[in-house]
């Protein structure tokens, strides 16, 4: 005769298991383990041992907290009688749910696409392998990261679910699925190199750490290389970016990573003076006061066509009055023509190229421009 649990007692179990390790744990003891140096990356801690390695996951929101704490054990090896408190991973994971394609493209990056059994947030996908990996069933479409349907990740017997985290926000019932959850905090680091390191944490859970350091490394050998060329500029051009959604008009804070970068490709951004890691919202008439006789503009958005200066003067005819509008100096990325998305959160030196070749075109003749053309 077979025992069964009662529904709540299992719901409970799970609901115990998604929050392992979670919450306001203090910060890592010390374990007597070789801490794993990060350069740029401050919401991660790593240390290993002869027998596990525990990975901390840093609370943005909350200083000096832990968001989540895990505890790898090579998936070859004997699991340990006594280890430290922790969602328990065995590694390298074999199948993994991932919630954006920023990730799955980092996956694919690292030789790892084959680990990945679903995909969330598929409508926008720019990625050539990731679609047709999609296309022909080898990854299953997992519906909304916010709320990916329950009876496909059950059904998929992934190791391990790749989520991104916001303040004061669970991840719903799919916390209640028995499957660990991987806390992607990696946008909320301020620097662009401090998010592209966190590849070198995807790269440990997924097996292929030296191929993710060998790859860190050389992102952040021409990025420094390309900033510190840039120093060299005569001039810093004011730039101003984006533009109106509904009432308001969002820029990047100072403290961002978009922030950071416009800083390090030689642009006197307009809105420097504003700090936070975010997106901030000020209506048009701040922008206008702040921005109308700004040198560049550079605009992202995602269209079936692309923007012109016609159709962005039909869409809001105040834009008409910035200097870039006038003098033809506005740039724009679609997104749902280039991988913007995809890449540049773990490429950031694919976009200060092409962001410097549009402020300091003398240091970088020759370039051709990745995602920011000029608009017709």
């Amino acid at each position: 005769m077979k025992f069964r649990l009662p529904l709540t007692l299992l719901s409970l179990l799970f609901l115990l298991l998604s929050v392992a390790g979670c919450g306001h744990a203090p910060l890592m003891s010390e374990t007597g383990g070789d801490t794993l140096t990060f350069r740029h990356a401050t919401l991660l801690h790593i240390e290993r041992t002869d027998s596990y390695t525990i990975a901390e996951v840093r609370d943005a929101w909350r200083k000096d907290k832990v968001l989540h704490r895990y505890v790898l054990v090579p998936r070859r090896a004997k699991v340990p009688a006594h280890l430290p408190f922790g969602t328990v991973l065995r590694t390298p994971l074999r199948r993994v749910i991932v919630g954006t394609s920023v990730h799955a493209a980092l996956l694919t990056e690292l030789g790892r696409q084959g680990n990945i059994c679903g995909l969330c947030d598929t409508a926008y996908l720019q990625h050539k392998e990731l679609r047709k990996a999609l296309k022909d069933g080898y990854i299953a479409d997992m519906g909304s990261s916010m709320q990916p349907v329950v009876e496909r990740v059950i059904s998929a017997d992934a190791d391990a679910l790749f989520l991104s985290s916001f303040e004061n926000a669970g991840h719903g019932i799919i916390a209640q699925a028995g499957i660990p959850i991987v806390e992607c905090i990696d946008y909320m680091e301020r620097s662009p190199l401090g998010r592209a390191e966190w590849m070198r944490f995807f790269g440990l859970l997924m097996g292929c750490e030296a191929e993710a350091d060998s790859m860190f490394a050389g992102v952040e050998r021409r990025y420094e290389q390309l900033r510190h060329h840039i120093q060299s500029a005569k001039t810093l051009p004011t730039l101003m970016c984006d533009r109106k959604e509904g009432a308001l008009w969002y820029v990047p804070g100072a403290e961002s990573t978009m922030g950071q970068l416009y800083a390090d490709a030689g642009a006197a951004y307009l809105f420097s003076h504003l700090k936070g890691s975010g997106s901030l919202p000020l209506s048009f008439e701040t922008v206008y006061n702040q921005a109308r006789e700004a040198d560049v503009w550079l605009l992202k958005y995602g269209a079936a066509t692309d923007i012109t200066y016609q159709s962005l003067q039909a869409d809001f005819p105040p834009y008409k009055g910035f200097r870039p509008w006038r003098e033809k100096h506005i740039y724009g990325c679609n997104t749902f023509r280039t991988p913007f998305y995809e890449e540049v959160p773990f490429r950031p030196d694919l976009l200060l190229s092409d962001i410097a070749a549009i402020l300091h075109p003398e240091l970088l003749s020759g370039h051709t421009l990745r995602y920011f053309q000029p608009l017709k």
